[in-house]
């Protein structure tokens, strides 16, 4: 009698854990705990490479502006007055100088020249440039650039580099920080 209570108690067992092949209401709630977790890290890291990306932009074309002006500059008698003369005004946007996110404008004479990206959106860091030209201690005519980032986002554009050529370093001005080139 024992082996038949056992064998019907198994096949009870098989039955029912055939009926029961979903999943449990806590078992659903702990998944989606953890996706929402998994996103809340996620999405401020992947909303702040956007943000990198527009600043790249910003960063590049100011370096590019300030580079070809340093060409331009050792095949010509001055610096270049306009993004058309220097051959890149598609780059640097439309006719106006304006892209996506950043307005650009540049001046230019015969010892310096200044390039300045101001941010169109309030979350982003402008950007200046200069490129003088200096004597070095050897009296040889030397070239330099600069490229100046604002300390904090939504500052628009920032103040140009400081240094007037001659012996004058380049630095740069006001609430701004030097970056590499």
């Amino acid at each position: 009698m024992r082996t038949e209570l056992q064998a019907k108690f198994i096949q009870h067992l098989n039955s029912r854990k055939n009926s029961e092949k979903g999943f449990t209401l806590v078992e659903l709630l702990v998944v989606i705990i953890i996706i929402g977790i998994l996103a809340a890290i996620a999405l401020p890291n992947f909303l702040n490479q956007a943000s990198k990306a527009k600043q790249s932009e910003g960063k590049q074309n100011i370096a590019l502006v300030n580079k070809t002006q340093n060409s331009y500059r050792a095949e010509n008698s001055a610096f270049a007055t306009s993004f058309n003369i220097l051959a890149i005004g598609s780059v640097v946007g439309d006719a106006s100088g304006s892209t996506v996110n950043f307005n650009y404008s540049m001046s230019g004479a015969t010892d310096t020249a200044d390039v300045l990206g101001a941010a169109r959106d309030g979350g982003l860091k402008g950007y200046a440039g200069r490129a003088a030209r200096f004597s070095n201690t050897a009296n040889q005519s030397v070239i330099g650039t600069i490229l100046c980032e604002a300390t904090a986002p939504g500052t628009g554009a920032v103040s140009a580099a400081t240094g007037t050529g001659g012996t004058s370093p380049l630095a740069c001005g006001g609430s701004t920080t030097s970056l590499s080139l």
